[in-house]
Formats: C-alpha cells, structure tokens, sequence
C-alpha cells in the first residue's frame, strides 16, 4: 500500500514511517499541509494525517480534496478530543480517527480493517458515474447492462476490484492472471492498454513505474 503520512512532530513523523515500512508499506512523509496538497494524487492508496499541522490543517486537506473529486481513504491522528474536531473529521469522510498519544500497532491495526473491509464488501462497486461491478458473479455493468468482455479482461477487472483503492503491480498481475507464466511488462500493459479501450469510460488508472488501480467512485 503507498501512504501519505503528514506529522509536523519529527520524531513521531519517522517512527509511524519506519513502522509502516517495516511492516511492508510504502510511505511518503511530509510536516507541512501545503506540500501534500502540492504532492497528493491518486496514486496514494491512504492518507494518514494529523490536524494542526503548518501552512494547511488536516481538515482544509481534506475538504479541497473532496472538491477536487480526490477521495482517498483517510486516517486522522490527533490530539483533538472535543466531539466536535471528531464529528467534522467523519463529516469530512474520513475512515478513523485514532486519538494520540496511540501504539504504532493501533494504527497497523486501524490500517489492516481498512483494507478488510474493502475486500470483504461483495455489493456492487462503482467504478465511475455509469460502470459499476459485482464481485461474487464477476459482472461489469454500464448504466446497468452486463458487459461482454474477454475473459483475460474481466480477470483484469476482478483483480483490480478485489484491490480496490490499492495498487496491483505487474508481479500480482503475472501471478492471478497469467497463473505465474513468465510474462513481460510490455505484454500486460498492452492487455491493459486493449481493455481500456474497450470501456466507454476510463477507470483503470496506470500508476507509472507501479502497476494499475481502481478507485472506489464516490457521487457527489
């Protein structure tokens, strides 16, 4: 998973970053609001961010994301306690709000539900405005009409899908499609390239030098 993590207090900055790390994240960190909204984009899987923090807060953050349409899951750590600060940071839709001082392991865990409850949820996805898809029958439907696509390319979709809001990088590919085959980058990026084509809308981002993914669509 790639983390933004955004702590203006540099000791416990490089203790969350090597936790994560260690633990088999990739992580850019940042002290200053005003260089993630500089920095963030899709490519991030989670946003880990404390609230008063230099320049921007984690609440403006946030909020210009969401009217940007950027909706990455996000996790505040804060010393904020009032309701208040809590009931703005969910209103704002964020996923959890881990109160400090924490355990490096609370935030592992908060992380590892996270991701449990965005495999687990077998609804439809949306995809975009019109696509949306159904893992247990590993449909994809267009303003509510099933798809017909080749089987490489719904596998494609179902990997992407069950990775929703997350990175699938080229060895996850080789392993769950082409069963561990010693398959060439080049070769499931024009695979990917001919199934983009075959959309009427682009959800399938490619991620440079990482892979591909889907966001999780969000009407607003």
């Amino acid at each position: 998973m790639k983390i933004l993590l955004l702590e203006d207090e540099l000791m416990l900055n490089n203790s969350i970053c090597e936790y994560l790390r260690n633990i088999g994240h990739m992580v850019e960190s940042f002290t200053d609001g005003q260089d993630v909204i500089d920095s963030v984009d899709t490519s991030f899987d989670l946003l880990i961010m404390d609230i008063n923090v230099p320049t921007k807060d984690g609440f403006t953050i946030l909020s210009e994301l969401n009217e940007k349409k950027i909706y990455i899951p996000t996790i505040y750590i804060s010393a904020q306690i009032d309701i208040e600060d809590i009931s703005k940071a969910y209103d704002l839709g964020c996923r959890e709000y881990i109160k400090k001082p924490f355990h490096l392991e609370e935030l592992g865990i908060k992380i590892n539900q996270l991701l449990k409850k965005d495999q687990s949820n077998t609804s439809h996805i949306r995809f975009s405005e019109n696509y949306s898809y159904a893992k247990d029958t590993q449909t994809l439907y267009f303003n509510g009409e099933p798809q017909n696509l080749t089987k490489k390319q719904l596998e494609i979709i179902h990997i992407l899908a069950l990775n929703i809001n997350m990175i699938v990088d080229f060895e996850r590919f080789r392993i769950d499609i082409w069963d561990g085959e010693n398959i060439d980058n080049p070769t499931i990026r024009a695979e990917i390239s001919r199934l983009k084509k075959a959309l009427k809308e682009d959800f399938i981002k490619n991620i440079r030098g990482l892979g591909y993914k889907i966001d999780r669509y969000y009407s607003v």
